[in-house]
C-alpha cells in the first residue's frame, strides 16, 4: 500500500505541472515515444510515453484553461516526438550544404512543430469529450485513443499525408507482431495497440481496476501473438521456381551523383554487377534485375544501351530501373523497364512518380515563391517534377507486379490500382540522402508492413541500402546492409490469397473506431440520466481532480 500511495503522489505532481515544466515533461515524453521506432524498436517505450501523455492531460482538466494546456502538451509532446523519430531528415539539407544547410534550424523546427499539431489535435478532443462526458473508470481514456487513432489517420491523408512512424509501425522489429496489419491494416492496428499502450495510464489512473485493466490487457497482447504465431505457421517461406530477382544495391554516394562522370562510372559498375548475378541463373528461369530510384538520368538517351543489355543479359531477362525521364510537359521521377533482353532489351514499359516529396521533389506554391525571388528552391524545372497518373500494374513475364519509387510504398492502400493486383511489389529508392542512421531502417519496416497488408512480396533496392527480399509476411528473406555495394539473387517469394485488409481497406479502422464513439456517447446519455434522476447538477468541475486528491490522501495517510 505505501508503494501505491507514493506513485498516486507522483502521478499527482505529474498530471499538476503548469508552465515550462509541464512543456518540458510533455515533450520529454514525446521523445522517449520516439525510440520505438528504428533503430532502438523498443516499442515498451511507447507505451511509457503515451501514458506519461494521459496523465498530463488528466491533469490539463483541473487547470484553469483546460483545453490550452491540453493543446500545449500536446504540441510538446508530439514535436519532439517526430524530432527525435525523423531527425534523419537534417541529412538532406547537408548533401548540398552550402545551398540548403542553413535551412535545417528554421525549416525542420517548423515542420516538426507542424507535425506536433496532430498530437495537439487528439490532446485537445481527449479533454474536450472528458469536460462533457462523464466517464468513469479505464474508459475515461477512451476519448484519448479516439484522438490519437483519428489524428494519426488525418496525419496519412491530409496535405498529401505522410503516415510515417504510424503506432503500428512500432512493433516492425518483430515479424509475429506484424501479422494483425493484414487483418485490419496500419490504421486498425494502431488503434489496438493504442488501447494496450495506455493501460499502464489507466491502472496508475484508476487503481482499484488494476487488476482488471492488467488483465484485459494480457488477454490483448494474447490474441496478438496467437495470431501472428497462428499465421506464420500456417504461412511458412514459399518461393517460386519460375522467377527469379536480381536486385542491385550500387552504393552510389549522393555527391557523386551531381558528377556526370562518376554517374557513369556507377553505371558501369551497376551492369557489371547485373549481369555477373543474372548469368548465374538457370536457362527458362525469368529474371527481373532492380535497380534503384534514378540509378542514372535519363537512361533512354544512352543510344547503345538496349543491345548492350540485349547482348550480355540472359534472354528471359528484363531490367527494371529508376531515371529521371524527359516527358512534353518537363521532367518526371520516373521508372523504366527493359527487355526481355532475347528480343532486343528494347524499352517495354514506364512508370511516373505520382505522388510526389513536397519541397524535395514538387515546390507548392511556386507562382508565389518565385515572385519572391526563391524559385530556386525547386528542384528540377519550373515547379519541381511532374507527377504521374497513379500506381500501375506491369503486364511483363510470368510475374506482373507494380512499381513504387521512393517514399511511395509508406502510403497503405495506394499502392496498386483497385481490381488489378500484381504478384509482387518494386520498389525503387534512394535512401542516400539520409544518411546511414534511423531513416533508412525505418523505410524497411514501412516496406515489411506494406507486405503484410497486401500479402505480396516486396523487392527493394535502395541505392545505399538498405536492399532487402521480403515475403508476403514479412520476413526479410534476403539483405544488403547500408553502404556496402552487393547484390542480391534469390527466387521470388509466391503471392499469397488477398489479405482482410486488402480487400476491405480502413472499413474496420472506422468500424472500430465508431464503435468507440458510440460507447462515449452512450456513456454520456446514461450519466445525464443518472444524474437527473438524482437530482445533481450536470457540469464537470470536479472531474479531472480525482488524481490530485488521491496523490494528497497519499502524502497525508499514515503508513
Amino acid at each position: 500500500m505505501k508503494g501505491i500511495r507514493q506513485a498516486l503522489a507522483g502521478l499527482s505532481e505529474i498530471s499538476a505541472l503548469t508552465g515550462w515544466r509541464r512543456f518540458a515533461v510533455a515533450a520529454g515524453f514525446g521523445g522517449l515515444s520516439a525510440l520505438a521506432f528504428a533503430p532502438l524498436r523498443f516499442w515498451p517505450l511507447l507505451a511509457i510515453g503515451l501514458s506519461g501523455l494521459a496523465l498530463l492531460l488528466e491533469g490539463s482538466l483541473s487547470q484553469a484553461k483546460p483545453k490550452w494546456s491540453a493543446f500545449v502538451t500536446g504540441l510538446a509532446f508530439g514535436t519532439l516526438y517526430f524530432a527525435l523519430s525523423m531527425f534523419w531528415l537534417a541529412n538532406a539539407f547537408l548533401v548540398q550544404a552550402d545551398a540548403f544547410g542553413w535551412m535545417i534550424p528554421i525549416v525542420l523546427p517548423l515542420f516538426f512543430a507542424f507535425l506536433g499539431l496532430f498530437f495537439a489535435g487528439a490532446s485537445v478532443v481527449h479533454v474536450w469529450i472528458r469536460q462533457r462526458v462523464p466517464l468513469d473508470g479505464p474508459a475515461a481514456l477512451l476519448p484519448l485513443v479516439i484522438g490519437l487513432a483519428g489524428f494519426e489517420w488525418l496525419r496519412g491523408h491530409i496535405l498529401t499525408g505522410l503516415p510515417w512512424n504510424l503506432f503500428a509501425q512500432s512493433v516492425a522489429g518483430s515479424t509475429l507482431l506484424l501479422q494483425p496489419l493484414a487483418a485490419i491494416g496500419p490504421y486498425g492496428y494502431g488503434l489496438v495497440l493504442l488501447i494496450l499502450y495506455l493501460s499502464p495510464a489507466a491502472a496508475m489512473l484508476h487503481p482499484a481496476q488494476a487488476r482488471r485493466v492488467g488483465l484485459g490487457a494480457g488477454a490483448l497482447a494474447s490474441v496478438i501473438v496467437g495470431f501472428g504465431a497462428i499465421r506464420l505457421a500456417l504461412l511458412p517461406p514459399t518461393l517460386r521456381d519460375d522467377v527469379r530477382t536480381v536486385i542491385v544495391q550500387p552504393n552510389v554516394a549522393q555527391r557523386d551523383k551531381l558528377d556526370a562522370q562518376k554517374r557513369v562510372q556507377a553505371l558501369r559498375r551497376s551492369l557489371e554487377m547485373t549481369v555477373r548475378a543474372a548469368s548465374e541463373a538457370p536457362s527458362g528461369v525469368t529474371q527481373y534485375a532492380v535497380w534503384p530510384e534514378n540509378a542514372y538520368p535519363l537512361l533512354s538517351r544512352i543510344p547503345d544501351f538496349s543491345p548492350i543489355l540485349s547482348e550480355q543479359m540472359p534472354p528471359e531477362s528484363y531490367l527494371v530501373s529508376g531515371t529521371i525521364r524527359s516527358v512534353e510537359e518537363g521532367y518526371t521521377n520516373g521508372l523504366e523497364v527493359y527487355g526481355p533482353a532475347g528480343a532486343g532489351a528494347p524499352m517495354v514499359a514506364t512508370y511516373d512518380k505520382h505522388h510526389l516529396v513536397p519541397f524535395g521533389e514538387t515546390l507548392p506554391f511556386y507562382g508565389a515563391l518565385k515572385a519572391l525571388g526563391l524559385a530556386t528552391l525547386s528542384p528540377v524545372g519550373d515547379g519541381g517534377f511532374i507527377p504521374g497518373q497513379g500506381p500501375t500494374r506491369l503486364e511483363l513475364g510470368p510475374a506482373p507486379f507494380a512499381p513504387l519509387i521512393c517514399y511511395e510504398d509508406i502510403f497503405p492502400g495506394e499502392l496498386y490500382p483497385r481490381g488489378e493486383r500484381p504478384e509482387w511489389l518494386t520498389v525503387v529508392t534512394n535512401d542516400a540522402w539520409f544518411g546511414d542512421n534511423a531513416g533508412p531502417m525505418q523505410h524497411l519496416d514501412i516496406a515489411r508492413m506494406r507486405a503484410v497488408e497486401t500479402g505480396l512480396p516486396v523487392a527493394r533496392s535502395a541505392n545505399t541500402g538498405i536492399s532487402a527480399l521480403i515475403d508476403a509476411e514479412g520476413r526479410i528473406l534476403h539483405s544488403l546492409p547500408l553502404y556496402e555495394p552487393g547484390v542480391i539473387t534469390a527466387k521470388l517469394p509466391v503471392a499469397r490469397p488477398p489479405t482482410l485488409y486488402s480487400r476491405s481497406g480502413d472499413l474496420i479502422f472506422f468500424a472500430t473506431l465508431s464503435f468507440i464513439t458510440l460507447m462515449v456517447v452512450r456513456g454520456t446519455l446514461q450519466g445525464r440520466i443518472a444524474k437527473g434522476n438524482l437530482g445533481e447538477p450536470q457540469g464537470s468541475k470536479t472531474r479531472g481532480k480525482e488524481i490530485r486528491s488521491a496523490g494528497e490522501q497519499a502524502r497525508t495517510t499514515p503508513d
